[in-house]
């Protein structure tokens, strides 16, 4: 891209901001990269590692489906295993950081910018994207170590350093585990906290105007960050449990709300799919053409679900398990939960009560809600709450991404200002028109993807003797149930 197209992207974007900061704030990025290639190159090399993985694994994500959610409702953990949190707990804060407004407007955007048939590349990039999460989780696992202060640290920036080190590629790794580490404290500050303060406040002066304004959006932002405080002191256990009541909630409600509209569309529904699926090789102009919807769908769903990305396996290292390949499985789960569920309930719920074709829809999260308003009149109001609880449950998982990356870049008696530079950062988001650090972050946390990919790319040999091993126990009975193994010792 040249330099001078950069700028007039980078002008629109602050221009859009200042003429309507509700809507730009909350998909900023589309303003600020719509003719950047930097970030669709980020998006096919996230296509490009999840379908490698998908390869790579035999299908991993069909074929470990089933035992993932064994292992989630605790059919093989032992009381005795290290680690923080549980298999459950480690799900719901990892899926904390993903499920939220990017799956309520970033369908919406995905749809309004690609056309109904952007949901069904969505979808595809969800399902390979399994993969690709339980690849990077399994790595956190393997190569994840105790600190100094007794809590378990894994990541990207773990088995970068001493994976590709292992390979006899030291530096190699060392370099790719301080960008990663980088761009995720700076991922953490910006698309983790600052833009989820934002738009949560954005939504709510919204529906409730009299509360806005500045004194509005002090008050929001001290108690968002307040709250968001008395979690992350905590470290990862609270966090766990926090998410582990939060995300079922929040997914619950928002999914029945979905499904109930489905059903009052009940005949709608099969032309909605078809629309879906007709639309998404349609080979014409009218929305960008093939290429166009492809991209749409696979970047929305990139920014969704984050597979790829690395920020995961922070979460899922701290789960207490013996099997690095079990919590991988676990970790398959998320962009299943994220992406084909929640999101392709939305993209239905828009094509079925046709708010994608709607003139006085808008675009973003006025469509959805538009979409949910057809059937529920006080939708917004559920919506409100909802941006609120979506951006707390991500605000926390990232404080704790941000922070195992700080910890390892700068020590770990740098803690405690990584964290009150975390909780300022909430309140200034919710009160200043933050809209370039929020770009910002959002770039780097989908700029992880490139250091992170190679290094499980080159590590992926490693991850597949060990699903190999895993699951020849797993057939040959060693590995069983603990209810099993404890009423049938047997040579398991």
């Amino acid at each position: 891209m040249e330099g001078n197209g950069f700028i007039a992207s980078l002008e629109a974007g602050f221009q859009r901001y200042v003429v309507d900061p509700i809507e730009s704030v909350i998909f900023w990025d589309l303003a600020f990269w719509d003719d950047s290639m930097e970030l669709q190159l980020v998006v096919v090399w996230l296509i490009l590692g999840a379908a490698f993985f998908t390869l790579r694994f035999q299908f991993v994500n069909l074929r470990g489906f089933r035992h993932a959610l064994d292992c989630v409702r605790g059919r093989y953990t032992r009381p005795d295993e290290p680690g923080e949190i549980s298999h459950f707990q480690a799900l719901s804060a990892a899926l904390s950081a993903t499920v939220g407004l990017g799956n309520i407007a970033g369908v919406a955007v995905a749809v309004g910018l690609g056309g109904p048939g952007a949901v069904f590349w969505m979808i595809v990039a969800g399902f390979l994207g399994m993969s690709s999460k339980f690849a990077e989780c399994t790595l956190g696992q393997m190569y994840r170590v105790t600190r100094a202060d007794g809590h378990v640290s894994g990541g990207a920036m773990h088995y970068l350093t001493t994976g590709l080190g292992e390979k006899g590629l030291p530096r190699l790794g060392k370099g790719l585990a301080i960008v990663f580490g980088v761009m995720c404290i700076g991922g953490s500050f910006g698309g983790g906290n600052m833009f989820q303060s934002n738009q949560s406040f954005a939504q709510f002066a919204n529906v409730f105007p009299a509360l806005g304004g500045t004194a509005g959006a002090i008050v929001f932002g001290g108690i968002l960050a307040s709250l968001v405080g008395l979690v992350i002191i905590g470290g990862i256990r609270r966090i766990g449990e926090v998410a582990g009541i939060l995300v079922p909630v929040m997914c619950s409600v928002y999914v029945l709300t979905g499904l109930v509209v489905l059903v009052l569309h009940a005949d709608r529904i099969g032309e909605g799919f078809g629309i879906i699926v007709t639309q998404a090789f349609r080979p014409d102009a009218a929305f960008g053409g093939f290429a166009g919807v492809l991209i749409q769908g696979f970047r929305r769903a990139a920014f969704s679900n984050e597979a790829g990305t690395g920020s995961a396996a922070i979460a899922h290292s701290a789960a207490a398990t013996e099997e690095p390949v079990r919590e991988g499985m676990v970790a398959l789960l998320e962009p299943f939960v994220d992406t084909l569920i929640v999101c392709t309930m939305t993209g239905l719920v828009i094509v079925v009560t046709g708010a994608w074709q709607a003139d006085d829809a808008g675009s973003g999260i006025a469509m959805t809600s538009y979409a949910f308003e057809t059937v529920f009149p006080w939708f917004k109001y559920i919506l409100s709450v909802s941006a609120i609880l979506f951006a707390f449950s991500t605000m926390i998982s990232w404080s704790y991404y941000g922070e195992q990356c700080w910890a390892q870049l700068f020590g770990l008696r740098s803690i405690l200002l990584y964290k009150a530079i975390f909780l300022a950062f909430a309140w200034a988001g919710a009160v200043f028109a933050s809209g370039a650090v929020i770009a910002f972050g959002d770039a780097m946390i989908l700029g992880m993807a490139f250091p992170n990919i190679v290094g499980v790319m080159l590590l992926s040999g490693r991850v597949k003797a060990a699903l190999d091993d895993y699951l020849g126990r797993l057939r040959s009975g060693a590995i069983r149930p603990v209810a099993e193994a404890a009423s049938d010792p047997g040579p398991g």
